[in-house]
């Protein structure tokens, strides 16, 4: 796999370049946003981690310009801005997925490869092939979950287990499979901490038609109302 690297912070270029290369991912990096786009045309990559925070261009400018360049190579949000406005307004100007800094290599590294595959399977000019539960949609190519015509506002775990669980809607997802997931590499936080984040969501979902049911001894799933 190609990688562009849009990151204008020399250690993480170094860092990231080295350990991604060790899992045979070729990565090429930019740390400017104005010469992002010449790059992105040059290298032709497989997926682009873009930073927001750039001199020159900020990622939603380059994202924006790339686009409108008619550039549909998936591209990954990599940011240190972790509020939800910053992650919705990524999405909007055309981002596939979002990952808050600091992240995990092997989140990072599935999140690659999953974009990667899903525009591959889907073909640049195949139309979105949205899930949907309710009054919820979850479009697999923007990776945002709509109620309606409208982004929800989800903090980043939330979004995370929302997303599992509408991939395989009435199916039940155990806790432990969720807690990998939303908590990835946190070795200290409670395991009960995923009980707070479905406690938040299903709160979150009164009024979509969705529904977030407990099994016990199953775990969770997601079901039409």
């Amino acid at each position: 796999m190609k990688l562009l690297l849009v990151e204008d912070d020399p250690t993480m270029q170094t860092t990231l370049q080295r350990a991604l290369a060790r899992r045979q991912i070729d990565v090429r990096v930019c740390g400017d946003g104005a010469q992002a786009l010449e790059q992105w045309r040059a290298l032709e990559p497989d997926v682009v981690a873009l930073d927001l925070s750039l001199p020159n261009l900020d990622g939603l400018q380059v994202l924006a310009q790339a686009r409108a360049a008619g550039l549909r190579t998936p591209v990954l949000l990599l940011t240190a801005r972790g509020t939800v406005g910053d992650r919705i307004v990524g999405l909007n100007a055309g981002a596939d997925d979002y990952l808050p800094k600091p992240f995990d290599l092997d989140e990072l590294e599935a999140r690659l490869r999953a974009l990667r595959r899903r525009h591959q399977n889907a073909g640049v000019d195949a139309p979105i092939n949205p899930q949907q539960v309710g009054a919820l949609r979850y479009e697999l190519e923007s990776g945002a979950i709509y109620h309606r015509a409208e982004v929800q506002e989800l903090t980043p775990r939330e979004l995370g287990l929302l997303k599992v669980l509408m991939e395989k809607p009435g199916h039940a997802v155990t806790k432990e499979r969720l807690f990998e997931l939303v908590f990835p590499g946190e070795t200290e936080v409670q395991y009960e901490a995923i009980e707070v984040v479905v406690y938040r969501l299903r709160k979150k979902l009164v009024g979509t038609g969705a529904v977030l049911m407990t099994l016990r001894g199953l775990g969770y799933l997601l079901r039409e109302a």
